[in-house]
């Protein structure tokens, strides 16, 4: 069953982890439906650069953190942080590609 990202998650946020470097937070409402992703490495690096369209080279780690049923992706900023043609200087406005996502649970 195709279920929206969003309507399974409680909390999907980003931040900068420091000028280079985008954190992503997706935070699941239910540990059920966060452990069956986590067995089969839904997030893999490979999902990751497929989704926000970057290389693989790019995906710096994904980690799970099974207490509050959570997976972070570390990737690189297209534009360092406050530099010239940045849009978002805390980093806190790029969840969108995330908002459209369908997974199959």
């Amino acid at each position: 069953m195709r279920h929206k990202l969003i309507d399974l998650a409680k909390v999907i946020r980003t931040k900068n982890s420091g000028p280079f470097i985008l954190t992503i937070d997706i935070i699941f409402k239910d540990s059920y439906v966060y452990k069956r992703l986590k067995e089969i490495d839904y997030f893999s690096k490979v999902w990751w650069a497929q989704v926000y369209g970057i290389n693989l080279d790019d995906v710096i780690s994904v980690i799970y953190f099974d207490p509050v049923s959570a997976v972070k992706a570390n990737i690189k900023r297209r534009v360092p942080s406050g530099s010239p043609g940045d849009t978002d200087v805390y980093g806190a406005q790029q969840h969108a590609p995330l908002l459209e996502v369908e997974i199959d649970v």
